[in-house]
């Protein structure tokens, strides 16, 4: 049997940003601790490298992953009078028309329960781990309503949809992996770790393996933490993968991250 071809590369994905005029406040003090205390040393902490924490203009609830892979390389010398929008540009813009189009308040009243407020408001407490505990890499905050009545899952369900929807067989607009919706905000992520930090955890064979060590002892420690609460959701937006550096007015970097939005639709 040939192996089975390489799903393509992700490009984009869609999302409910978490940083926000109110939330902004509480989640630059909350991972400021947070990274103070998880990179001491033991006993204080946990010996964590600082690049392993993500920064603050990178934390979302990921509702999506699209693969708009780049057009091909121009025609011969250079020629591209009279030819067509590659096919990934026209799906990106498919998939920014869908979100242009979408109505958040009407689809979020669709799901509230009563006496819920008119947007959806998100609480991030605790940490859980996206893999199982001795070979996780990733932490995340999990999201909630501050209610506990699932409304937010439905919603960020319900607009999923809209995108798993457009598209044909084989040619679908969003990835489907068949799995149900996880909403995460990652917190710990070790794939950012580079250089002398990573090299600090081989595996047993010399294979570089960075994994959070200690992360049940992590969890169990920030099972009560509060990232953020009832934090009213402004937006979706699509966003282009790999976080960028955020520069000043004269160029300099700041220290912070962000994903570039190329599409966003607000309540």
């Amino acid at each position: 049997m040939p192996p089975r071809p390489k799903p393509p590369p992700p490009t984009h994905f869609l999302c409910i940003p978490l940083v926000t005029p109110t939330s902004r406040p509480q989640l630059a003090a909350s991972l400021s601790a947070f990274k103070d205390e998880v990179t001491l040393p033991p006993p204080q902490g946990f010996s964590l490298p600082e690049t392993a924490i993500r920064p603050l203009g990178t934390l979302h609830l990921t509702l999506g992953i699209f693969s708009f892979p780049p057009p091909p390389s121009p025609l011969v010398n250079g020629d591209r009078s009279g030819a067509s929008i590659p096919p990934s540009e026209g799906r990106l813009e498919k998939a920014k028309s869908v979100l242009a189009g979408l109505n958040l308040r009407e689809m979020w009243s669709s799901v509230k329960k009563e006496g819920e407020p008119d947007q959806p408001r998100v609480t991030l407490r605790g940490l859980a781990s996206m893999h199982p505990l001795p070979k996780t890499a990733v932490l995340y905050a999990p999201p909630t309503d501050e209610s506990f009545t699932g409304s937010l899952q439905r919603f960020c369900e319900s607009v999923r949809e809209r995108f798993l929807q457009v598209g044909e067989e084989g040619e679908k607009l969003m990835v489907e992996d068949g799995r149900p919706l996880l909403l995460h905000a990652t917190i710990v992520n070790t794939v950012y770790v580079k250089g002398r930090d990573k090299q600090r955890h081989r595996g047993r064979h010399g294979k570089e393996r960075m994994v959070v060590e200690k992360a049940g002892d992590i969890i169990e420690r920030y099972e009560d933490q509060i990232w953020m609460r009832d934090v009213r959701v402004e937006m979706v937006a699509i966003c282009k993968m790999g976080a960028k550096k955020v520069l000043d007015g004269d160029g300099g970097e700041t220290g912070e991250e962000e994903y570039e939005v190329v599409g966003e639709v607000g309540f």
